[in-house]
């Protein structure tokens, strides 16, 4: 049974995808060994490296001198693993994998996908006891949220590196579900968050003095990382008279 497909870089059609089973292997490189991968580009490798399919997920060789391999989670906001030269078999775990290759000055890209991840239920019925404490309470309903959400949505959207919103760019963007929000309401949610998600300590707590930096970009990179926001919850920036946040 087939477990990984990759899709070459310059064909996106169906026809051009490549099947492995699990166990099997597909060499990559500007070589075009037998049955492998032809990536043609003066700046790879003759053979640049290896996928190996396993179970559900994949294992990757980085068979090139000098350089390091990124493989993007596209669905993860910036998530990425990196192989560097020489090493083999690394596991991916993303379900949808993008390999990035520099070379000679350029970034070549393929995809490679691994769609039978499984799952199962992590609910936990007739244990008795205490329940576990959440690690992040966040409630979707609140204000705090839609902010969140405001701040995290370039990244969500596929844009990985997209510098985050001004507190303008915020405002505009929540206007649509929040008619009353100002700058102050905007900045005020955000130290709302950072105590809240414990990246910083409460005021009755904290130092005087002491000046905490970077909020907004802490901010989306624990929310992103935990994926305590997904896709999805920018929902919750569409105007939806029934459903205004509180």
């Amino acid at each position: 049974m087939y477990s990984v497909i990759v899709v070459p870089p310059t064909r996106g059609s169906a026809d051009g995808q490549v099947r492995i089973a699990s166990g099997e292997r597909l060499t990559f490189g500007r070589a075009g060994t037998d049955g492998g991968l032809t990536i043609d580009h003066q700046g790879v490798p003759r053979v640049a490296g290896e996928i190996t399919a396993h179970r559900n997920f994949w294992l990757l060789s980085n068979l090139s001198e000098d350089q390091t391999y990124v493989v993007d989670n596209p669905e993860g906001a910036g998530e990425h693993v990196k192989v560097a030269p020489g090493r083999l078999d690394a596991p991916v775990p993303f379900e949808f994998s993008r390999v990035v290759l520099p070379a000679a000055g350029d970034l070549l890209a393929f995809d490679v996908w691994a769609p039978r991840h499984a799952f199962r239920s992590v609910e936990r019925h007739g244990l008795s006891g205490a329940l576990t404490a959440p690690a992040f309470a966040l409630d979707r309903t609140k204000r705090y949220f839609a902010v969140l959400a405001a701040l995290c949505e370039p990244r969500l959207r596929g844009e990985p590196h997209a510098p985050l919103p001004a507190v303008e760019q915020l405002v505009d963007r929540l206007r649509s579900v929040w008619p009353a929000v100002s700058r102050s309401a905007v900045y005020w949610n955000i130290d709302y968050l950072a105590v809240k998600l414990r990246l910083r300590p409460a005021p009755d707590t904290a130092e005087p003095g002491l000046r905490v930096n970077g909020k907004k970009e802490s901010l989306v990179s624990l929310a992103l990382r935990f994926d305590l926001i997904r896709e999805d919850d920018l929902a919750v920036l569409n105007p939806a008279p029934s459903e205004v946040v509180r």
